[in-house]
């Protein structure tokens, strides 16, 4: 019996211990198993999070000095066009086919031309008239000059002028001055009878026929510049101060329909003044034709004018800027806030803003295409395209 209660006493410090050890055991297996599922479901809450953040394109821009460029369009005018008159009156004897319609022609081309022969006369009556009025002067000098040799003879003073006839004398110049004066009326209107290209263009109309009797003042031809266009450029106050003054002597662009520079014209002068009815400022500018032969009197062109260089200012994506008027750019904590900045300029689908809130040098991103779900303050995922290069200088 004794050695009974010997073995209990030797095996009763084990229960413990193997209750200890599979306790123990339980707890670690607890522990593993809660770590395992709880790394399970942060790995599913940060792909939720990935898959519930909206990516969106950006790229990355910088404020800088931007030289800007104002466009407008305009017609094309000649510089020089005449609706040519008869300046006498008759029977057209002769009309050119350089007057035909269609036709260019030299300054002093011979056009048209009406009868002269009752113009002949008066020349000649007019030459009859000088002839007369010189001898008539002639006379009244040399009684002039014997009234006084006979006073000095005399030894006497002449009582007045008209005693030395010298009235006579003055009227006899005035007849001979009023004489040559008719005469060369009669020249010119001898010459009128030639009807000349009075500038080098092209004949656009025609009102007259070989035989037709005019008037003086009836209209016989139109005649257009073709060597010098002139076009008038009316821009509002706020692209008025955009420009780089004084304007005078500067070049203008001419662009085509895809933006491409085809042509140059200079501004010959920048009105300052308000056109009374439109209320905008007028730029005038000229276009030598023998420097862009394919320029035509009646184009409707696009001119780009020289702008002036605009501070802290970015080049945009035109689509950047929603229907409202909106821009969003995106913070360093990856969420959206937006603007509504003024359009300085477009030009190739870039617009030119210029933000205060954007200081010089630092470099922003800016949602190419946003949404019209866009909320400010919302998380999103930036997809950085490629940088748009706009340096220092100008920006077309």
């Amino acid at each position: 019996m004794s050695s009974d209660l010997e073995t209990k006493a030797t095996q009763s410090p084990l229960v413990p211990r193997l209750l200890a050890l599979t306790a123990s055991l339980i707890v670690l297996g607890a522990v593993v198993i809660y770590l395992d599922s709880a790394q399970d479901t942060i790995d599913v809450e940060t792909e939720e999070s990935m898959v519930n953040t909206l990516p969106v394109s950006v790229t990355m821009v910088t404020p800088k000095r931007h030289t800007i460029r104002v466009e407008a369009f305009a017609s094309v005018t000649p510089r020089w066009q005449a609706d040519i008159t008869s300046a006498v009156s008759g029977r057209v004897i002769e009309v050119s086919m350089k007057a035909l319609a269609g036709e260019r022609v030299i300054e002093g081309t011979r056009l048209i031309r009406i009868e002269p022969s009752r113009y002949e006369v008066e020349l000649t009556a007019s030459e009859l008239a000088v002839k007369q009025a010189e001898l008539a002067l002639w006379q009244a000098e040399n009684a002039r000059l014997l009234a006084k040799k006979q006073f000095q003879r005399d030894g006497r003073t002449p009582p007045n002028d008209l005693a030395l006839k010298i009235p006579q004398f003055e009227i006899a110049k005035a007849s001979l001055r009023q004489a040559n004066a008719r005469l060369n009326a009669a020249k010119q209107q001898l010459a009128d009878t030639i009807i000349t290209a009075p500038f080098s263009g092209f004949v656009t109309n025609r009102t007259i026929s070989p035989g037709q009797s005019v008037s003086v003042g009836d209209k016989l031809l139109k005649l257009v510049d073709d060597s010098v266009f002139e076009l008038v450029i009316q821009l509002g106050t706020r692209d008025w101060a955009l420009l780089a003054h004084p304007l005078k002597g500067q070049q203008a662009d001419i662009l085509n329909s895809r933006g491409d520079v085809v042509a140059h014209a200079r501004i010959r002068e920048a009105a300052g003044f308000l056109d009374e009815k439109t209320r905008q400022h007028k730029i005038f500018l000229t276009i030598k034709a023998t420097e862009n032969a394919h320029i035509l009197s009646g184009d409707f062109l696009k001119i780009s004018l020289p702008g002036a260089a605009i501070e802290n200012a970015i080049s945009l994506p035109e689509s950047a800027r929603t229907q409202e008027g909106y821009v969003w750019f995106v913070d360093d904590q990856s969420r959206l806030y937006r603007t509504s900045p003024e359009i300085l300029f477009r030009s190739n689908e870039q617009i030119i803003i210029k933000s205060p809130s954007l200081p010089k040098g630092q470099e922003k991103s800016v949602v190419t295409t946003p949404l019209a779900s866009f909320l400010p303050g919302q998380e999103v995922r930036p997809l950085v395209s490629k940088q748009e290069k706009s340096g220092d200088g100008e920006t077309n």
